[in-house]
């Protein structure tokens, strides 16, 4: 069997599509795989692999969407992987052909990756797109004079209006690709011995393999120690300096590139003046004003859209646990499914609605161009805080909820500033925070209002979110000082013409974001899902066998619905108090009696980890409320009641309220963050530094707020 299986493995061949960002690279992957593909990670690094598989008469290919790119040097996690995948290190099989997709109105750009990948000894082809555009820029390419100098295949696509794809799939079915003769000879940059030297030691084919070796192979982690080493020793026993080199191949390359363009190029367009709609969408002051009017518009729409559906499936997995219950006998399996399982699972689902409809929006912006002037204008704003200006979508974002805001901020290229912004995200005070700010705002400040126009209720609201942008800024810049890379961080972002978007593409984006969310976060999701049920279900057998015994008796003695109902919320709020987690919350009150809360409040800290509303619920179970959980003037009122065991005095006092909700905007308090955090980072080393720094951050911060306010 497993024989038979490696045969199937050898006979698909790979096929790497590379080429520069916005050159329709991806609506062409799209076309060749459909929904048979597949999102991951590359090993070692936090950007996406896109893989998908073609079946046509000739065979099935595995075709691999490579990172966009401008060039095979590897600064950045996107050339990094184009390095790795195409130079045949031990980390990635080196694909059998490469396709290279072209920007047909920006021909000198896209050939200098191409040349590159020639250098390479890759069997390439290459796909002249976006004829249309060309076209409408009255630019005629002679591909005939561009394969002569090349010397390899070309195809003319619109991908956008699905013209010439069927000639890529024949191309690829045919196994048209071919090996041209060198480019740029490199050893015009670096001495014959020295690349010798490398191409021996690593049984390279050629110069330009070496070349990249020795450019890349001291930083690779992915290599063993002793040849980063011996690549380190080389580059210092040569006195080798890496930028010069890269200035110097660049300008025998656009030599050769300028001369090339001349003969194949029959006309060129001249250049436009800038586009009324960029005049104000790249304006200092009305583009962040159209903007911030973009963003309104997309997440009013989140959240009236996305409220829809999410109402609904919550209904749905409430519905099926009530069914459980009725149709399955007592037990600890009927709770663990209706209790620990379908709770779980709905607690991964409702989140599809939000992520669906924020990536299709993102895609749409993507797709018509926009997104490129957003992140150009606020990248002056981002850098100075260690962030990129693809980091305001992520943090946007982050306001309706941490998980898609996370999982956007992968389009960011730039190690350091993508894990900044994943690290910070989640400070953004999301719609979960909302209900515990909501309780504890109407509990402690009067609705009143001053000079005039100011609700004091809506001013401490405001102040909790601008509390959490605050701590995104500030975190961010320490961030930016302690994280250490050799990558180098710039800009260079191309302003695309604007266009429709193209819905199929939209529509793809939509459902692998979703897919990616429920198969890869949602499996630590259901996990912690149940450890919780089991903790707030289980304690000590005698204690709990007691409490049960004694409610049991006094509901044998009840009279009336409403001391029945009372005795059973008193009944759970007792099993909660005694269980494994109402220990945890009594274990724990030592700690965090200094913030003003009590081993009440402790239990409710624990179980909203699972989702930061549940806070909520398991207020209202501990203290015994009755009534609809969700009434907010129930829950206000008992808890005014409370009185702390301690002090004497009530438990949610103005210090303390204010305690609780500050420690909400800077903690963690969300397993599905954490799952989305631990997806994208490829391990739990991030997500457990980030939820030791914000729990050590809101508790500093909520003792602080705690010994003013008291």
């Amino acid at each position: 069997m497993s024989e038979a299986l490696l045969s199937s493995t050898t006979r698909t061949q790979k096929v790497a599509i590379i080429g520069n960002p916005n050159v329709g690279k991806s609506t062409i992957f799209n076309y060749l795989t459909g929904l048979n593909q597949k999102i991951g990670n590359y090993p070692g690094v936090t950007v996406d692999k896109k893989t998908g598989l073609l079946h046509l008469s000739q065979g099935t290919f595995e075709i691999v969407d490579l990172p966009g790119t401008y060039s095979l040097f590897p600064n950045s996690e996107d050339e990094i992987i184009a390095h790795r995948v195409l130079n045949h290190t031990r980390i990635e099989d080196r694909p059998d052909f490469v396709l290279m997709v072209i920007d047909s109105s920006q021909l000198s750009r896209g050939l200098f990756l191409a040349s590159q990948l020639i250098d390479l000894g890759v069997n390439l082809a290459v796909i002249l797109n976006m004829a249309d555009l060309a076209e409408k820029r009255k630019i005629e390419i002679k591909t005939y004079e561009l394969f002569k100098a090349l010397g390899v295949p070309i195809v003319s696509t619109d991908a956008r209006n699905q013209k010439g794809l069927d000639q890529v799939k024949q191309l690829i079915g045919e196994k048209n690709f071919s090996k041209a003769s060198t480019f740029v000879d490199i050893r015009q940059v670096l001495p014959a011995e020295i690349l010798d030297r490398v191409t021996q030691r690593f049984g390279l084919e050629n110069d330009y393999q070496a070349y990249q070796m020795i450019r890349f192979g001291s930083k690779d982690k992915a290599m063993p120690l002793e040849e980063r080493k011996w690549i380190s020793d080389l580059l210092e026993a040569i006195d080798f300096n890496l930028e010069e080199a890269q200035l110097e191949e660049t300008k025998l390359r656009y030599k050769k590139i300028t001369d090339l363009v001349t003969k194949a190029v029959a006309k060129k367009n001249e250049v436009k003046p800038k586009s009324k709609f960029d005049q104000l969408s790249l304006h200092p002051v009305w583009g962040y004003v159209l903007f911030g009017f973009i963003l309104l518009l997309i997440f009013q729409a989140i959240f009236t859209w996305a409220s829809y559906p999410m109402d609904w499936i919550d209904g749905f997995f409430a519905d099926i646990s009530t069914r459980l219950v009725g149709w399955l006998p007592e037990g600890p399996l009927t709770s663990l499914l209706a209790e620990g399982i379908v709770p779980g699972i709905g607690g991964v689902v409702i989140f599809i609605p939000q992520i669906a409809l924020l990536f299709g929006f993102l895609a749409i912006l993507e797709d018509t161009g926009y997104m490129s002037r957003v992140v150009f204008l606020m990248d002056r704003w981002m850098r100075p805080f260690g962030l990129h200006g693809k980091s305001i979508v992520p943090l946007v974002s982050g306001v309706a909820c941490a998980i898609p805001g996370i999982m956007a901020s992968r389009n960011i290229s730039n190690w350091k500033e993508k894990m900044i912004t994943i690290m910070v995200t989640p400070l953004m005070s999301c719609s979960a925070r909302l209900p515990v700010y909501i309780i504890l705002i109407g509990l402690t400040v009067p609705d009143e209002v001053v000079l005039g126009f100011v609700n004091l209720q809506a001013l401490a609201l405001l102040s909790l979110y601008l509390l959490g942008i605050f701590g995104v800024l500030i975190t961010s810049f320490f961030l930016k000082l302690i994280l250490k890379t050799d990558e180098k961080s710039f800009l260079l972002s191309e302003l695309p013409p604007y266009r429709l978007p193209r819905w199929a593409d939209v529509g793809l984006t939509m459902i692998e974001k979703s897919k990616t969310f429920v198969f890869e976060a949602g499996r630590v999701i259901l996990a912690i899902s149940i450890l919780l049920w089991v903790l707030a279900s289980y304690g000590p057998p005698s204690t709990m066998d007691q409490i049960r015994a004694e409610g049991e008796a006094r509901l044998e003695q009840a009279s009336g619905e409403e001391e029945i109902t009372a005795i059973e919320a008193e009944t759970s709020s007792l099993l909660l108090e005694n269980s494994f987690i109402g220990i945890m919350g009594r274990t724990i009150e030592p700690v965090i009696r200094p913030l003003g809360y009590d081993w009440k409040i402790g239990i409710a800290l624990i179980t909203s980890f699972a989702a930061r509303e549940v806070f909520i619920s398991t207020i209202a179970t501990i203290y015994s409320i009755e009534g609809d959980v969700e009434d907010e003037l129930t829950i206000r009122e008992k808890l005014a009641q409370q009185v702390n065991s301690y002090t004497g005095e009530k438990t949610f006092t103005v210090a303390t309220s204010f305690s609780l909700m500050v420690f909400y905007v800077f903690a963690m308090q969300c397993m599905s963050t954490l799952a989305v955090v631990k997806r994208e980072t490829k391990g739990w080393r991030w997500p457990i530094l980030q939820t030791i720094y914000m729990s050590g951050l809101a508790y500093l911060m909520a003792l602080i707020t705690y010994q003013i306010l008291s």
